[in-house]
């Protein structure tokens, strides 16, 4: 909203500073601040109010050290978070791009679905909350919104370089969003280009680093390349909310370990939205030129802050848990934001923690049952799943254990942010 107020004030009173709200760095720096503010101080009276309300955790009896402190400590403190994000992001960003409306609903849908199931422990005294074909229903229709948005919203475009009267990466498959127009590369020559709606995404590490997903329908049949690749991409995408989500709550077991993976995620986001959003850094490094894609920057800026703020009061000894609404809310913002960005083929370096948690979930499941089906006796390959009560069970303390995820989760973000140059 400060950005229309302050290009206004510009254009018709000529205000003096208006125009540093045109600086997305200037905006992203702002809600950076904000939203810790507000987590800071929103977190002490939210956890106060909680406390009063006697809205406390149900910790179940699993045998991990330091268990039967916890409870009782209050919970649904994702509702910190999401205002943290909404509110920098909506004084701060251009709300009517597509990609902060997209942003916005991601992050209200999942945290509702999540608040739901946090009331129904809390309020209705029951354990197991929103029942589990309800969570993945609501998570299946946020992948619905955000597939259909990407493939077919006349605004999401990439924008291609043309060479020689043509482009030499623009095919029949792409449409044409706009015709062509020009603008000068980090040399200072003036290039043209065009901008193009296309099912794309990137495959790091490899020089012909774009992949279409028209490929993929093409297997079944060339005549039904149109029908079958909307269909394919919006299955992918519900594929990926679902993951990530779950794989978020499934991580937000011991203090500060989700809220901390999250926020290092944020940061690696934040520099691809950057570079991917202007055009120089795009051309520079030869990754996809994403048009109004920086925007992006001043929601990631909220979320970090909004992470790193209610860290305060999450690390250990946590003061207050995040719930499902928080962790399912953070999943499905870390997914949205990899799939705007298309980036979802690298989800398993940057979500890496994310990803081992699930799997270890899964692999623990599946052998369980396996075993049980043939010795009449089901054995199991981790102490505990998921991994880190594992960890827990060999005795690691839980400070040391977080704090060791925050390392190989910064070292993912690293490895990610090298496949910008390396391919």
């Amino acid at each position: 909203m400060l950005y229309y107020l302050f290009t206004y004030l510009r254009d018709n009173f000529h205000l003096a500073g208006a125009g540093v709200f045109n600086y997305i760095t200037f905006r992203a720096a702002m809600a950076i601040i904000l939203s810790l503010v507000i987590s800071m101080v929103l977190g002490k009276r939210m956890i106060l109010f909680l406390q009063r309300k006697q809205i406390g955790e149900t910790v179940r009896d699993l045998g991990l050290a330091g268990e039967a402190q916890k409870r009782g400590t209050p919970t649904m403190g994702g509702l910190i978070i999401i205002l943290a994000i909404l509110i920098p992001t909506l004084l701060f960003a251009r709300i009517l791009n597509v990609y902060i409306v997209l942003m916005l609903v991601s992050t209200i849908w999942l945290g509702m679905v999540g608040f739901l199931d946090d009331y129904i422990k809390v309020f209705k005294k029951n354990k197991e909350g929103l029942a589990g074909r309800f969570k993945i229903l609501g998570q299946v229709g946020l992948g619905i919104i955000v597939g259909v948005t990407m493939y077919y919203n006349n605004h999401v475009v990439i924008s291609r370089e043309v060479t020689n009267g043509r482009s030499g990466v623009y095919n029949e498959a792409e449409k044409l969003e706009a015709g062509r127009f020009t603008r000068k590369d980090e040399n200072g020559k003036e290039q043209t280009y065009v901008n193009v709606r296309t099912a794309t995404t990137t495959i790091p590490f490899l020089k012909s680093h774009e992949f279409r997903y028209e490929k993929i329908a093409a297997i079944f049949g060339e005549k039904n390349v149109s029908v079958t690749t909307p269909v394919i991409y919006i299955l992918f995408v519900i594929f990926i909310i679902v993951a990530v989500s779950n794989g978020a709550n499934i991580t937000d077991g011991i203090d500060g370990l989700a809220t901390g993976v999250s926020a290092i995620i944020g940061v690696c986001l934040g520099v691809f939205a950057y570079v991917s959003g202007n055009y120089l850094f795009a051309g520079y490094l030869n990754i996809m030129d994403i048009p109004n894609l920086g925007e992006l920057s001043i929601f990631i800026g909220a979320f970090v802050g909004a992470c790193v703020g209610f860290l305060w009061y999450n690390a250990y000894p946590a003061q207050v848990f995040m719930g499902d609404t928080g962790s399912l809310a953070l999943g499905g913002i870390i997914a949205s934001l990899a799939i705007i960005m298309r980036k979802e083929l690298l989800i398993p370096i940057i979500c890496g923690i994310f990803f081992v948690e699930l799997v270890s979930v899964m692999l623990q499941v599946w052998y369980f049952k396996r075993t049980k089906k043939k010795y009449g006796e089901g054995r199991r390959i981790f102490k505990m799943a998921p991994l880190h009560h594992h960890y827990q069970k060999l005795g690691y303390h839980e400070s040391k254990l977080v704090t060791r995820f925050w390392i190989i989760g910064i070292l993912l973000a690293i490895m990610s942010i090298v496949t910008l140059k390396l391919q």
